[in-house]
């Protein structure tokens, strides 16, 4: 009779610790998610720099939705960076058509990694009129 309750305890313990975890479990975050949150950390420690806006390209990747690529270049410590930023999610900030090659723009980069950059965000924009 002892093992019968022993073997009851533990699989309703069992029970209850797997229905906890689907409970309490953390969703994995989307590509928009991250995004967002890059932007977000970038804007509270990112330094500042001079840009220049280089092209806006609308793609479309395979099966996805129509991306809007800010293309950008910028120097940190002699060294000349190129990148681009997902402005999909932007665009009622930006004025894409006064987007044009050559228009200068801060960008704000991360300290430790250059090469991780934004021009713009929900709260800061680097573009220029």
């Amino acid at each position: 009779m002892t093992l019968l309750r022993l073997y009851t305890f533990i699989l309703v313990g069992a029970g209850v610790l797997l229905a906890a975890y689907f409970v309490l479990r953390r969703k994995p975050k989307g590509l928009d998610d991250v995004e967002r949150e890059r932007r977000a950390w970038l804007d509270r420690i990112g330094r500042i720099t001079d840009g220049t806006v280089i092209d806006v390209q609308q793609m479309q990747p395979d099966g996805r939705k129509p991306a809007t690529l800010l293309i950008f270049q910028y120097d940190v410590a002699g060294v000349s960076y190129e990148a681009s930023q997902d402005v999909t999610y932007l665009r009622q900030l930006i004025n894409l058509h006064s987007c044009r090659l050559g228009l200068p723009t801060s960008v704000r980069y991360d300290p430790q990694n250059p090469g991780n950059s934004i021009v713009v965000s929900e709260r800061w924009m680097g573009l220029r009129q």
